[in-house]
C-alpha cells in the first residue's frame, strides 16, 4: 500500500470491508455479513467510542459506527437555520435529523432542493403572477391569477410530506453522481391551496390524457432562456388524487422563496421533483411528459436489479413513482450521553411510505439482531408522515446504536443495509441509526 492519507468516510466509501480490516482489524463473514473483531481491533473501536460495546458481536461488517457518521458543518441562508449545505450553484441544503423533530416541519427547517436559479423575490408580483393550464389534452386552456384561484375554487389545507428522490444518496457504493444527501432532504409542512384536480376539471381533461407536466419561473444555470432547469410531472391518475395541491401558503404563511414562493405544486408521496416550484404553467399531455429531467436516467431506476457499478441503458430505466417506506429518529440527537441510573431513554421520530401508510415501527439496540415494536400514530391526513415513540432500556453501560425500521401496509420493511444500487443513487431507505453512550 502507498502512504496516501484519507479520512475514515473516504476509506469506507471506497471499500467498506477493507476499511473494517485496516481500521479495526475486523473481518466479515461472507454468509452472515457480521464482522469479527480481533481483540486489538475491538479495543481500538472501544477506545475511539469511549465505551464498551455490549453487542459488538452482532455489528454488521463494513459499517462505520453511527457516532462517526454524523457531521456538524452547517451554513446560514435567509429564512433557514442549521441546514447543511451540499451545493451553492444551485443552492441545495439538507436538515440534520434532530432538527426535524417537530410534528409539522417549520419553514426554517425545510430542506432546499433546486435545479436552477430561483426568481428574485423583489421581482415577484403576487397580484400579477399567473398560472396557465394548457396542453394537447386540455379542452379549455385557461390562465389564472392567484386571486382567481382563491376565488373560483374551494381551498384546502393538508400536511403533506416531501422527500427528494436522492435522499440517502451518500451511502451508495460505488458513489452515484449528484448531491450527496444523507438523511435530511425530507420534511412535512402544512400547505394551503386548491386541489389540482379541481383546476384540471375546470379546464377540461380530454379522454386521451395520460400525464401532466409543470413549468416554473426558475432559470437554467447557464442563463440560456431557451433551456429549462427542470420540467417534470405525474400520470393523470396521480394528478387527480384529492390531496394534490396548487399551494400558495406553507404553515399559514407565504411559502419561502427557496421552497417555491409564490405558487407551487404538491404531488406528495412521489419524489419531490414532481412538486414544481415557482409554478407558471401546467400542461395536460396525451403522452408521458418529456420535459427536462423526465428522460434518460433522471429520476429513474433500473427496471430490473443490477450489480453495483453496472452501466444501464436509458431504455432499461423506469420512472420513479411512489417513494419507499422510511423512518427517522429525531430525538435524541445522535451522540447523546445517557446515564444508566436514569432508567429508560425516550426516543421518537417520524415514518412515511410514499403512496402507502406505515403499519409498524420497530427499534433495535443490538444492531438489528432483535427488534421491539414502538408506538405509532396514524397520519393526520393521507400523505402526512406518522409519528412514533418508544422507551429504550439498556442492559449495561457502553456504546449502543438505536436503529429504526418502518413497515408499510403491504408488509414491506426498510432494509437494514443500503438497498439495491442504481446509477443515480435514488431511493435509499435503509434503517436510520443513532449513537448513544450509556454511562
Amino acid at each position: 500500500m502507498n502512504d496516501k492519507k484519507c479520512g475514515i468516510h473516504e476509506l469506507y466509501a471506497e471499500n467498506p470491508e477493507q476499511a473494517d480490516l485496516l481500521v479495526w482489524g475486523r473481518k466479515v463473514d461472507p454468509i452472515t455479513r457480521r464482522g469479527f473483531f480481533k481483540k486489538s481491533g475491538l479495543a481500538a473501536m472501544t477506545a475511539f467510542l469511549g465505551a464498551h460495546i455490549p453487542f459488538a458481536d452482532k455489528m454488521p461488517g463494513g459499517l462505520i459506527p453511527a457516532a462517526m457518521a454524523a457531521g456538524e458543518d452547517s451554513f446560514a441562508i435567509q429564512g433557514k437555520e442549521g441546514l447543511t449545505i451540499l451545493n451553492d450553484r444551485p443552492i441545495n441544503a439538507e436538515t440534520p435529523p434532530h432538527l426535524l423533530d417537530n410534528n409539522i416541519t417549520p419553514a426554517k427547517y425545510l430542506f432546499v432542493r433546486n435545479n436552477g436559479m430561483p426568481p428574485k423575490e423583489n421581482e415577484i408580483d403576487v397580484d400579477t403572477w399567473t398560472l396557465e393550464i394548457t396542453g394537447e389534452s386540455c379542452e379549455k386552456p385557461t390562465t389564472f391569477t392567484i386571486a382567481e384561484l382563491k376565488e373560483k375554487f374551494k381551498q384546502y389545507t393538508y400536511q403533506l410530506q416531501l422527500e427528494c428522490g436522492g435522499n440517502g444518496r451518500s451511502a451508495y457504493d460505488p458513489p452515484a453522481r449528484g448531491n450527496q444527501w444523507s438523511l435530511g432532504a425530507v420534511g412535512c409542512p402544512k400547505w394551503t391551496g386548491v386541489r389540482l384536480k379541481d383546476v384540471l376539471d375546470y379546464c377540461g381533461v380530454k379522454k386521451d390524457a395520460i400525464y401532466i407536466g409543470y413549468y416554473g419561473a426558475d432559470k437554467h444555470l447557464s442563463g440560456n432562456p431557451n433551456k429549462q432547469p427542470i420540467s417534470r410531472g405525474v400520470p393523470i391518475a396521480k394528478a387527480m388524487e384529492d390531496k394534490m395541491l396548487i399551494a400558495w401558503s406553507m404553515n399559514d404563511e407565504k411559502i419561502p422563496l427557496l421552497n417555491g414562493y409564490p405558487l407551487r405544486l404538491l404531488c406528495s408521496g412521489w419524489p419531490a421533483s414532481t412538486s414544481g416550484k415557482w409554478l407558471k404553467k401546467i400542461v395536460i399531455r396525451n403522452k408521458i411528459h418529456d420535459g427536462t429531467k423526465m428522460t434518460g436516467k433522471a429520476y429513474r431506476i433500473p427496471c430490473e436489479s443490477v450489480a453495483p457499478g453496472t452501466k444501464v441503458k436509458d431504455d432499461d430505466m423506469c420512472i420513479i413513482e411512489s417513494m419507499p417506506v422510511k423512518s427517522l429518529i429525531t430525538f435524541p440527537k445522535t451522540g447523546v450521553e445517557h446515564k444508566l441510573t436514569e432508567g429508560k431513554l425516550a426516543i421518537r421520530g417520524h415514518a412515511w411510505a410514499g403512496d402507502l401508510s406505515v403499519e409498524r415501527l420497530l427499534v433495535s439496540i443490538d444492531f438489528g439482531a432483535t427488534w421491539r415494536v414502538a408506538k405509532l400514530k396514524k397520519p393526520v391526513n393521507r400523505f402526512a408522515w406518522q409519528h412514533w415513540n418508544a422507551e429504550i432500556e439498556f442492559p449495561e453501560k457502553g456504546y449502543y446504536e438505536i436503529w429504526a425500521k418502518a413497515m408499510d401496509d403491504n408488509g414491506v420493511s426498510q432494509p437494514m443495509v443500503v438497498p439495491g444500487w442504481n446509477p443515480k443513487g435514488y431511493l435509499n431507505n435503509s434503517c436510520h441509526r443513532i449513537a448513544v453512550q450509556v454511562v
